[in-house]
């Protein structure tokens, strides 16, 4: 039976708490955790704007509470790890974070997530304050098209962020900012792989098992079944699985432009994925795709597990002013 790994921790069950209050620490100032609650907000909110509250479950860092600053996320609500924020948690950040001009809701879409900031949507109703909800759902591997609704977030997770603050930043009103960030997510496609599993650092045990000469072609980010199972295949090989897949359902024409993300799950090396990242181009090159950026790095993590995952973001102009904007955050620098 595999053995789970090593870990370098105090009380595994205080990993949440003392995570936050690192993660406040490592943004110089620039982010502060609310005394007793699992939130981060950040310290130079402007009054007048909308808000863009995020989060999700811990153990994925550095999204979602890493990516909170200007042109990003206002404020995080963090649940435990790979489990959603309660809606109090969520309540109470909307609540901090709210400036006067509404709050918009992104996240993944996961049935958890979907539950808890709905029920805290409602009592924030009670409060009137507007809230909008747009889901991340960019996994092909999750659901046919005609059921992109059920589809889950992953790493699309990030381009979302960065477009959807972006527009917080710089737009009046509630609705632009949610079209922009619909928009965003309506042009992004995701796959990953999985080489091995990661843990639960409570309970020490793997989220699940896989043999040491297999791999899970588009799991989930909590170890969630993929389309297959199968033996270790080369980079090449893996690269042309995941793009005929995410290709099939979001066909490029000759002249499209995207951004593109190889995303390291947490114990992948640079080398793999560049190596990954040069087939990839050979694949849009091929279909006369141009790349208008690369980001290859470390975002969306599921503890120590082996593996990473490719999203693209179609792009217009007014996508690429907002994915462009500068950043500062623990999670994205100049992003």
């Amino acid at each position: 039976m595999p053995k789970a790994p090593k870990k370098i921790l105090n009380d595994p069950r205080d990993v949440v708490t003392e995570m936050l209050d690192g993660l406040a620490l490592a943004n110089d100032g620039r982010v502060e955790r609310i005394a007793g609650k699992d939130i981060l907000i950040r310290t130079d909110l402007p009054d007048s704007k909308v808000t863009l509250l995020i989060g999700g479950g811990s153990g994925h860092e550095p999204v979602f509470h890493g990516f909170l600053g200007k042109n990003m996320g206002d404020a995080a609500a963090c649940g435990q790890v790979f489990a959603a924020p309660s809606p109090d948690t969520i309540f109470d950040a909307a609540m901090a974070a709210h400036r006067g001009k509404g709050i918009l809701f992104l996240y993944g879409n996961y049935a958890g997530d979907n539950m808890n900031f709905d029920i805290a949507a409602e009592l924030l109703e009670e409060e009137e304050i507007e809230v909008r909800t747009v889901r991340v759902n960019d996994d092909v591997a999750a659901a046919p098209p005609e059921r992109a609704h059920d589809r889950r977030g992953i790493a699309g997770d990030i381009y979302a962020i960065k477009v959807a603050g972006g527009a917080a930043e710089e737009l009046d009103t509630l609705d632009e900012v949610e079209r922009v960030a619909r928009k965003a997510v309506s042009n992004l496609r995701s796959m990953g792989v999985a080489v091995s599993a990661g843990s639960i650092p409570e309970t020490g045990k793997l989220t699940f098992e896989l043999a040491d000469d297999e791999i899970e072609i588009g799991m989930g980010a909590h170890g969630e079944a993929g389309i297959a199972r199968q033996k270790l295949a080369t980079a090449n090989e893996v690269a042309d699985q995941i793009m005929e897949k995410i290709l099939a359902d979001m066909p490029l024409q000759e002249g499209d432009e995207i951004a593109l993300m190889l995303n390291n799950l947490g114990a992948t090396t640079m080398m793999e994925m560049l190596i990954v990242n040069r087939r990839i181009r050979e694949i849009l090159d091929a279909r006369g795709v141009a790349v208008h950026r690369t980001d290859v790095g470390t975002w969306l993590t599921v503890q120590e597990m082996a593996g990473f995952s490719v999203t693209l973001m179609k792009l217009d102009d007014e996508l690429k002013h907002y994915l462009d904007l500068p950043a500062r955050s623990v999670g994205l620098s100049n992003m």
